[in-house]
């Protein structure tokens, strides 16, 4: 096989890494940008809303077209796919450089939000395709920690150049035409349905059919976790501006504070594997988000924010390598694209429900109580797992 199309080249996991960090980048790159883009559409009917629904409706988009992609690369193969959908993420994702119609600028996104549908799930798919069993773990854990630190890094830089202009963030978005000639030459589509070659004493097992009840309730922790988490991109640079009268780059900061440490809690994700049940994992993931938000609560003092945005990160961090392990581990090789379609809609359901469950929410008690409620429901989450834990014992 050529080295360049080897899936244990290190230029196919690069590549495959890369690719990764864009979806994570699709909605909140822009966060940073909107109180000054409110300003410039001040305006427009709505522009309050609009604006706000400039960062969340990829998220609807991708959503709607996940569960598509998923039947699509299960049919006619994951490269194609991703090759298409990779051009079209750099030229809707950079459309807001140029628009001057917040209408328009929302159809970007819209379409934005189709293109990581199928980067996302086609890369998801690629990886359980390539890899099995601990080798799996390390990558889906690897993979997770790249998109944290992808977050981190175009957080800071959407921050940082939202200060200059709110429009700049928008350019980040056309990385990904310099990832297509990196896709068409390191990544081989899979051969699928054959047994994959195993590391040497290592039993394999595909299984041949699925749990559904274990798929349904991957889904909703995924719906969930997300409508929760996305009050920190969504609500936190109104909240920090309200508290401390923060700037756009101190606001990229603090997000991309809480998605570092979201970063290397993937990264130890395959050793805690190692020692811990799916379940345990969850309920350390709940918990930890739990008491972040209950710091952030608190306001008191940026440093305290920061701190309950960090802990609730490393929560984070360790829920997607777990959901997409857990499902991967159960999964007939012919759903796979299908079955990790739905892991990409639930989280991106949520991340589109979240400003509309927490708008109403945060006029009506206030971002802190806004921020304490949530904190509240995730240790009740703690709890639901480390009960269901102990039954299982």
């Amino acid at each position: 096989m050529h080295q360049s199309s080897n899936p244990q080249s290190i230029l196919t996991k690069i590549t495959l890494l890369l690719i990764s960090t864009l979806t994570v980048m699709s909605g909140a790159t822009i966060a940073p940008s909107l109180p000054a883009m409110r300003e410039y559409f001040a305006n427009i009917p709505n522009a309050d809303y609009l604006v706000r629904l400039a960062l969340t409706l990829p998220a609807l988009f991708i959503a709607l077209g996940a569960p598509l992609v998923g039947i699509i690369i299960d049919r006619f193969g994951r490269k194609p796919l991703l090759l298409v959908t990779l051009i079209l993420y750099g030229l809707a994702g950079s459309s807001g450089l140029v628009l001057n119609s917040l209408d328009l600028i929302l159809v970007g996104r819209a379409l934005l939000g189709i293109s990581v549908a199928g980067i996302m799930t086609t890369a998801t798919t690629l990886i359980a395709d390539y890899y099995i069993g601990a080798a799996r773990a390390d990558f889906l854990g690897l993979q997770a920690a790249f998109m944290g630190l992808g977050g981190v890094f175009f957080l800071s830089l959407g921050g940082f150049i939202a200060d200059q202009n709110w429009r700049y963030p928008f350019g980040i978005y056309l990385i990904s035409l310099l990832l297509v000639p990196c896709a068409l030459i390191f990544l081989t589509e899979p051969k699928r349905n054959q047994p994959v070659t195993a590391e040497p004493g290592m039993v394999l097992d595909t299984p041949q059919h699925l749990p559904l009840n274990l798929v349904f309730i991957t889904y909703g922790i995924g719906i969930v976790t997300q409508i929760v988490f996305y009050l920190i991109p969504v609500q936190l640079p109104f909240y920090l501006k309200q508290l401390f009268g923060a700037g756009a780059s101190e606001s990229g900061i603090a997000i991309a504070l809480a998605t570092l440490l979201s970063a290397i809690a993937s990264l130890l994700y395959r050793q805690i594997k190692a020692k811990l049940s799916f379940a345990a994992i969850y309920g350390i993931a709940f918990l930890n988000m739990g008491i972040g938000y209950y710091f952030i609560s608190l306001g008191t003092a940026y440093p305290v924010v920061l701190l309950g945005l960090a802990v609730a990160g490393s929560g984070l961090g360790l829920l997607m390598p777990n959901m997409n392990f857990c499902l991967t581990s159960v999964t007939p090789d012919a759903m796979r694209g299908k079955i990790l379609s739905g892991v990409t809609t639930s989280l991106f359901l949520g991340q589109f429900l979240s400003p509309l469950l927490s708008q109403p929410l945060s006029t009506k008690v206030g971002l802190a109580t806004t921020y304490v409620s949530a904190g509240g429901f995730m240790l009740f989450l703690a709890s639901v797992a480390l009960i269901s834990l102990w039954k299982w014992r």
